[in-house]
């Protein structure tokens, strides 16, 4: 059992380690018009470049949960951290499009070895101190995000060159590892024997889960990306009242991501994603029917106070899961990293399946689908999660 002191200095490492990778997301979407213009894409080169970010982090997720089940997710953490900190200046090399898809890809490879692994601490870390804590590591995920965002939207409006820019961050990044590299539980407390584990399937439940983060994940991918174009295109908003449904969206995903730990605590995983999948689908079908700009930003703060805590508990439960009741036949790494990539897939096909379906029923009813599968997620949660 660890010491109240190895857990609060662990904790403090996790948070850094999810701070790390929430600015680096937010740095880099920071600069994509920069990118665009530099390499003079169009939007659709731009759309099919960015997509090698989401190959990177398809191909690193399984291997990332077996090295850090080998190795130990301490080590792969801080590896993911160093790996982001260097690749990311190559990323403002504007060299070629073959670069840029090509750097991406590796960017999205190290980012997602870092996300694995820093997930899979975090379940140790919980069943060590007894309490759920992963919620409030992807609320400062979120806040480093929004951070990252508007910083980088500073720098790029004082005109510093994505160069100067991403070397900055790659200093801090190397810094706050450096820092944090002793405070992290020690390697030991969740390396696993994988020689068993590889031979075997990985059993159905974390399939399951997966799905269930899918469904979280298209809707939120789906907020982020056509709230303003709704609010815009179909309601005719003016610009400002067309970045508020993302910007009331986001907001709540933070606060329900920090507030997410002490009611899990306190109602169970099980109940508070059958409710948070009931607040967010009604919620976002309400908006729509409701119509008008104010029907969207309704719609967007109720779907991201659904779809908030929704990841986090997914993870934090599958890594439970195969403490509790696959000991030696999957590791908590593997667990998290077979859901995770079930779930992140979501991110993937979220914008082209809602762009498909807005160009055949219009993007309001479009909209109708993330709403209907967060409806799903609380219809599945009550079938699949026990406790």
């Amino acid at each position: 059992m660890s010491s109240t002191t190895e857990i609060r200095k662990a904790r403090i490492a996790v948070t850094v380690a999810f701070l790390i990778n929430g600015v680096t997301t937010g740095t880099f979407v920071s600069r994509i018009p920069d990118f665009k213009r530099t390499l003079n894409l169009t939007n659709s080169a731009l759309g099919l470049s960015l997509i090698f970010i989401s190959f990177g982090v398809l191909s690193a997720i399984k291997p990332a949960g077996l090295n850090a089940a080998k190795y130990g997710s301490k080590p792969m953490t801080l590896i993911g951290g160093v790996g982001i900190a260097v690749t990311l200046p190559f990323v403002s090399l504007h060299v070629s499009r073959s670069w840029f898809v090509f750097i991406l890809f590796i960017y999205g490879f190290v980012n997602a070895t870092q996300d694995v692994s820093m997930n899979s601490h975090a379940v140790t870390l919980e069943e060590r101190a007894g309490r759920k804590m992963m919620s409030s590591f992807h609320a400062m995920w979120s806040v480093g995000a929004l951070s990252g965002g508007a910083i980088g939207g500073l720098v790029a409006q004082a005109k510093i060159g994505t160069g100067t820019h991403f070397i900055a961050v790659s200093i801090v990044i190397l810094i706050a590892s450096f820092f944090i590299r002793n405070i992290f539980l020690p390697a030991e407390s969740d390396r696993h024997q994988i020689a068993k584990e590889a031979k075997q399937r990985n059993p159905r439940i974390f399939w399951t889960m997966g799905l269930l983060g899918l469904c979280g994940a298209i809707g939120e991918g789906s907020a982020g990306d056509w709230g303003g174009v709704l609010s815009r295109d179909t309601f005719h908003a003016s610009p400002f009242i067309a970045t508020l449904p993302y910007i009331f969206f986001a907001t709540t995903m933070v606060i329900g991501r920090f507030m997410g730990d002490r009611l899990s605590m306190k109602y169970g995983t099980r109940r508070l994603l059958i409710t948070s999948g009931f607040i967010g689908g009604v919620g976002l079908a309400s908006g729509l029917l409701i119509g008008h700009p104010y029907g969207v930003i309704l719609g967007w703060f109720l779907l991201g106070l659904g779809v908030s805590t929704v990841i986090p508990l997914i993870f934090s439960a599958a890594g439970a899961i195969a403490i509790k009741d696959y000991q030696g036949q999957i590791s908590s790494s593997g667990a998290v990293a077979t859901v995770s990539g079930i779930t992140y897939f979501g991110f993937v096909v979220g914008p082209p399946l809602m762009g498909f379906a807005a160009d055949r029923i219009t993007l309001r009813w479009a909209m109708l689908i993330p709403a209907a599968l967060a409806i799903v997620l609380a219809l599945g949660a009550r079938q699949t999660i026990k406790e």
